[in-house]
C-alpha cells in the first residue's frame, strides 16, 4: 500500500513539474503576389469641373410695347432667326407711315427747288437776273435734297423699329423659359430680359488647378519625365455625379495665363462633343485628366489595395516571409489599377489574394503554378490581360 501511494506522488510530482505544452505554430496563408516595377503610367489630375455653354444669348426687347404673342414652346431647339415673341406693331406702324409721308413731301419740295435752279442757271448768264437770287436758290435746293437724306435715315430706322416687333432668336441652341407673358410690357429703355437660349453641342467644362500643380506639371514635361501624346493633345473624361462615365472623351482648349489672385489658382477648360445633350449646362462632373504618361511610375492592382481614412494599404511579403502592411500614398485609379505616388519600391512583393484573412506578421506562402496549368478558378486572360505590364502580372 505504501509502495503504492510513493508511485502516485511520484507521478503527481513529475506531472506537475511538466511546463504547459507550446500552441502550434500559425499555418502560412496560401496568396499570389506581383513584383513592383517601374513602366509608363497614365499621368491622371482628378478636379471637380463644371459645365457651360459654348455660346449663351439673351433675349432682349428693343422696342417698347405690349407683348401679343409667344411663339416657342419652352425648352426646345430653335434656329437662328427664329421668330420668338411678337410686339403689337401698330404704334410704330404708324409711325414709319407717318415718316414715309414726310419723305415724299421732302421729296417734293427738293424737286421743286431743282427746277428752280435750272430756270435760274440760264437767266444768270443773260443777266436777266442776280447772282445773289441764282445762288440763294441753289442752297435752297442743296437743302431740300439734305432734309431728303435725313428723314430717308428716320424711316430706315422706323422701319427697323418696326422689324423689331417681331423677335427672333439671335442663335441657334436650346431656349429656355419665357420670361414674360403675354399682355406684358417690354421696354426698349430697359432691355426687358425676355427668354436666353444656349447652345450645347459641343459644350465647355471648366476647371481650376492649382498654380503649383500647374507649374509642376510644365516643368515634368520639359524634363521629359511626362510625355503628351504625338498630337500634344491632353484628353479629359468626366463623371457625372451618380458615378457613371460620359461615353465620349474631351480636350483641353484653352488655358489661362494668369493665375486667380484669391483662388491661386490656374482656369482650363476642356470641349466635349454633346450630340445626345447629356451634359447640361451648369451641372458639376468630375473630371480626369489624362496629362501624358509619366515614365517610371508605379501601380498595383486595385484588388490589392485596402483603402482607409488615412489613404490606402497594401500587404508586402518581407525577408521573413510573413505580411507587411505598407502605408501608400493614391493617385488616379486607371484600368482597374491604382496608380502609387509612395510608399512602395521597384522589387516589392504585393499580395493581392486572400488580403481579408492577413492580419500582420501572418507568416505567408506563395503559390505556385505548374506551367500550363492555371490555378482554379482563374480564367483564360483575355488580350487587355496578357498585354499588361510585368509589374501587373503575378508572379508564378
Amino acid at each position: 500500500m505504501m509502495r503504492h501511494l510513493a508511485g502516485l506522488a511520484a507521478s503527481l510530482l513529475l506531472l506537475a513539474c511538466s511546463g504547459p505544452e507550446a500552441p502550434p505554430e500559425p499555418q502560412a496563408v496560401p496568396v499570389r503576389t506581383i513584383t513592383v516595377a517601374r513602366q509608363a503610367v497614365p499621368n491622371v489630375i482628378e478636379l471637380p469641373g463644371r459645365v457651360e455653354a459654348v455660346r449663351s444669348a439673351e433675349v432682349r426687347a428693343r422696342v417698347t410695347g405690349i407683348v401679343q404673342e409667344r411663339l416657342f414652346e419652352e425648352g426646345t431647339d430653335v434656329r437662328e432667326g427664329q421668330p420668338l415673341f411678337r410686339i403689337d406693331p401698330r404704334e410704330l406702324r404708324a409711325s414709319y407711315a407717318q415718316t414715309q409721308a414726310a419723305l415724299e413731301r421732302a421729296r417734293a419740295t427738293a424737286s421743286n427747288a431743282r427746277a428752280v435752279v435750272e430756270r435760274y442757271r440760264p437767266l444768270v448768264d443773260e443777266n436777266a437776273i442776280s447772282g445773289q437770287e441764282y445762288d440763294a436758290a441753289l442752297a435752297a435746293s442743296r437743302e431740300a435734297e439734305a432734309n431728303v437724306a435725313q428723314i430717308r435715315a428716320q424711316l430706315e430706322a422706323s422701319s427697323l423699329q418696326l422689324g423689331y416687333t417681331t423677335v427672333r432668336a439671335p442663335i441657334a441652341g436650346r431656349v429656355g423659359r419665357g420670361l414674360i407673358t403675354e399682355g406684358a410690357l417690354v421696354s426698349q429703355a430697359e432691355g426687358t430680359l425676355m427668354t436666353r437660349i444656349e447652345q450645347i453641342s459641343p459644350v465647355y467644362v471648366s476647371f481650376s488647378q492649382a498654380a503649383s500643380e500647374v507649374l509642376r506639371l510644365r516643368r515634368a514635361i520639359t524634363a521629359g519625365e511626362v510625355d503628351l501624346d504625338e498630337n500634344d493633345r491632353v484628353e479629359v473624361r468626366l463623371t457625372f455625379s451618380d458615378g457613371t462615365e460620359y461615353p465620349i472623351p474631351g480636350y483641353i482648349d484653352f488655358l489661362a495665363f494668369s493665375v486667380d489672385q484669391q483662388t491661386g489658382t490656374v482656369e482650363l477648360r476642356a470641349e466635349f462633343p454633346n450630340p445626345q445633350q447629356l451634359l447640361i449646362p451648369g451641372e458639376f462632373v468630375r473630371a480626369r485628366i489624362y496629362a501624358g504618361e509619366i515614365q517610371n511610375g508605379l501601380s498595383v492592382p486595385q484588388r490589392a489595395v485596402n483603402l482607409t481614412e488615412q489613404g490606402g494599404s497594401v500587404f508586402v511579403v518581407d525577408r521573413n516571409g510573413q505580411a507587411a502592411m505598407r502605408q501608400i500614398e493614391l493617385g488616379a485609379m486607371v484600368g482597374g489599377n491604382w496608380i502609387v505616388e509612395s510608399g512602395l519600391n521597384p522589387g516589392d512583393r504585393v499580395i493581392v489574394s486572400n488580403v481579408q484573412k492577413i492580419r500582420p506578421g501572418a507568416p505567408v506562402q506563395i503559390v505556385t503554378t505548374p506551367t500550363g496549368r492555371r490555378p482554379a478558378g482563374q480564367s483564360t486572360p483575355n488580350r487587355s490581360t496578357a498585354n499588361q505590364p510585368a509589374a501587373q502580372r503575378q508572379d508564378r
